[in-house]
């Protein structure tokens, strides 16, 4: 329970949350105003679309084998950290605005925690996909060969660090002992913190448009090394769309972060002339509507994963013939992928002088 009274000398771990926003200089309004019921409105609005969507998302991968790669697995984790995501700005949204001056520091630090577990998760795996593309693109492979334990192994990691990452302020970088280096934006923040946070995420997207830039590069060159064979053009834009999509990802991202963590960096470094708090809600908006974005693009990109979202929705109007060729399929190579797609629209095998080029089907 919050009191009046100090626990030590010089620190303040019994102070109210109201006690820090004043002297941050960031206001709270004691009751509910007409933009305040917008805000909450349309961020929850958006929060339940965010979950629902991203839920699809990872029903399709489960249900689809043709996703049971560890590029569809890594873009899989990457939805369950925007529907982490959705639900830290569902309970952002419960505990912001005249009821943030009800909260103690520790469900304070706790709201605040779980946004920082999801954005580090969504960076974390956007950076493992990027070395995942590296490593299968320069050897010219649509999917790598990565097993299922390594990947595993990778997101338990990405989970660790994000959670970490989420609790440092409570476990002590904080400025609850030293006023002065309080965050505007985020009053019990303290403002080294905030300026560590935001130069790393910064440096990993741009690590990542690198690596991405650079696969690009190597892509277009070794597509004009390729004759005008059926197979190996197939092979050129199989490998091409693949890589649009994660990009789009991959942009979209840092499109959608970077104006908030530019704002966090400001403030970090104290800067009073940006007036931070006038672009704070418009950062954390666009922030939010990323986790909408990657199940569009999913959507738009790929035709088997918009051909699963409309089974799931539409699960009593399966197609049987339709539904075996397309969820029991497994490619084991990309060549397999190619043929398969110059064979038939729906994967099977018409070609029965080659059935070991083909697709295997699971048992």
């Amino acid at each position: 329970m919050d009191t009046l009274t100090d626990d030590t000398e010089g620190c303040y771990y019994n102070r109210t949350v109201k006690f820090f926003y004043e002297k941050s200089g960031k206001n709270i309004s004691m009751y509910w105003r007409s933009r305040d019921y917008v805000i909450v409105t349309l961020g929850m609005t958006v929060c339940f679309i965010v979950i629902f969507s991203n839920l699809l998302v990872m029903g399709a991968i489960i249900k689809n084998r043709r996703f049971h790669y560890p590029i569809y697995y890594l873009l899989g984790n990457l939805a369950v950290a925007d529907l982490f995501s959705g639900v830290s700005y569902l309970h952002l949204m419960f505990h912001t605005g005249p009821w943030t001056i009800k909260l103690t520091k520790y469900r304070w630090f706790v709201r605040q925690g779980l946004i920082d577990t999801s954005l580090t998760a969504s960076v974390l795996n956007l950076l493992a996909v990027a070395v995942e593309r590296h490593q299968t693109i320069f050897n010219m492979q649509l999917h790598s060969k990565m097993s299922t334990r390594r990947v595993f192994v990778i997101i338990v990691f990405i989970w660790l660090v994000a959670i970490i990452m989420g609790l440092v302020p409570t476990m002590g970088w904080h400025c609850l002992c030293n006023l002065d280096n309080c965050s505007t934006m985020a009053p019990m923040y303290s403002r080294s913190y905030l300026v560590f946070w935001a130069v790393l995420n910064l440096l990993t997207f741009s690590i990542m448009v690198a690596v991405y830039t650079r696969i690009f590069v190597y892509v277009r060159h070794k597509s004009k090394q390729m004759s005008q064979h059926t197979t190996q053009m197939r092979h050129r834009e199989t490998v091409f769309n693949l890589m649009k999509t994660v990009s789009m990802i991959l942009g979209c991202f840092v499109i959608c972060w970077t104006p908030g963590l530019v704002v966090l960096l400001l403030d970090g470094l104290g800067c009073d002339k940006c007036k931070v708090l006038r672009y704070e809600k418009y950062s954390l908006v666009l922030a939010e509507c990323n986790s909408l974005v990657n199940p569009i693009i999913y959507s738009f990109r790929d035709k088997d994963m918009r051909r699963t979202f409309k089974e799931i929705l539409c699960f009593l109007c399966r197609r049987g013939s339709n539904h075996t060729s397309v969820s029991g399929v497994h490619f084991n190579t990309l060549e397999h992928e190619v043929l398969s797609e110059s064979n038939g629209a729906d994967g099977s095998v018409q070609n029965k002088h080659a059935p070991e080029r083909t697709a295997t089907v699971d048992r």
